[in-house]
């Protein structure tokens, strides 16, 4: 697919500055572009690159526009990133309507070896791939794409525009909202772990809930999000997971939230709005996070955060009872490296 420069600008907008005419065939990072590929700039400490890169053209904030115009065309935008972002979508959308153009007419939108359920709804344009299965009542909004060996439990309600790649499942009574991107292998609705001691065995609870999972939401390979005991497990608009992270039952996550890889959070934790957990991190279970808390990779979070900021911290494996006293001695340790300057100081 070859376009012009000037076809971009039009479509996304930005501050073109150069040969509008620049033949731009693809997109690139900085340093893999080749002469007809197109790359951004997101700060001015990247500004190096621009010298070094063989990208065709550029997009660059305001500070930088000088700089890469006197190496070639580029597109001016105030929020480099989030505009690179959006010519991805944009340039998917472009690829993928020239697959459908170039596709085989014959070729059918539901594959033969898939098996919908008579009581099912599938929305106009829906596409099922090989041995996908969509049980009773489901519902699938319009121009979604279900995967290869899928499954959608009986009363799923899935939005418009849904992409589910192959091997995902969804189980029964789970909602999700439009626009859903579902990776290979995540698994939706599975039981909680709830169990009750009984006489030195495990008693089964019964996990009663769905997950209800709002618009534009990603969800990312491998990861397991299960079912609430009574309530739901809610996922809230526009919240993103990596791969392989585990949401047990009935936690929250708010809006704009977004949870790296390997990631862990516990029963009944809620995670307040625009948050963000870096890789590897752990939430307890019934804690609290405001919005806008971040908390950085490798982080066990302890204890409920109800303010925002940004927090950190991990301690070594001891009794639990050492655990205890070392923790407290811990969070005083400025307080007694103060006394002890005191103490110096009058001495």
């Amino acid at each position: 697919m070859m376009l012009r420069l000037s076809d971009i600008h039009a479509a996304l907008g930005g501050v073109l500055h150069g040969d509008g005419a620049c033949p731009i065939a693809g997109l690139a990072s900085l340093e893999s572009a080749g002469p007809d590929r197109l790359a951004f700039v997101a700060q001015a400490r990247h500004a190096a690159a621009i010298e070094t890169t063989r990208a065709a053209a550029l997009i660059v904030p305001p500070e930088l526009v000088a700089r890469a115009s006197a190496r070639g065309p580029c597109i001016e935008a105030l929020e480099p990133h989030a505009y690179f972002a959006r010519l991805t979508q944009w340039w998917r959308e472009r690829l993928l309507a020239a697959q459908r153009e170039a596709a085989d007419p014959a070729e059918p939108a539901i594959h033969p070896s898939a098996w919908v359920h008579p009581s099912a709804e599938l929305g106009a344009g829906v596409r099922l791939g090989a041995f996908a299965v969509v049980e009773a009542g489901a519902q699938i909004g319009a121009n979604s794409e279900i995967g290869a060996h899928c499954v959608i439990g009986a009363r799923v309600r899935l939005g418009v525009q849904a992409r589910l790649a192959a091997q995902v499942v969804i189980g029964h009574d789970c909602t999700l909202g439009a626009r859903c991107i579902i990776h290979s292998g995540a698994v939706i609705g599975a039981d909680g772990f709830g169990f009750a001691p009984q006489q030195g065995q495990w008693l089964k609870i019964e996990q009663l809930g769905a997950v209800r999972i709002g618009d534009d939401v990603e969800i990312g390979a491998n990861t397991c999000i299960d079912r609430g005991t009574l309530d739901d497990t809610v996922l809230e608009d526009g919240v993103k997971l990596d791969n392989l992270i585990q949401i047990a039952h009935n936690v929250r996550i708010g809006a704009h939230s977004a949870l790296a890889g390997c990631v862990g959070v516990a029963g009944s934790a809620h995670i307040g709005a625009h948050c963000t957990l870096g890789g590897g991190a752990g939430v307890l279970g019934h804690l609290r996070l405001a919005d806008h808390v971040h908390i950085t990779a490798a982080t066990l979070v302890t204890r409920s955060i109800l303010k925002p900021g940004l927090y950190s911290g991990s301690f070594p494996i001891d009794d639990n009872a050492s655990w205890e006293k070392n923790a407290a001695t811990l969070r005083q340790l400025y307080a007694l490296r103060q006394r002890l300057k005191a103490l110096e100081t009058k001495s």
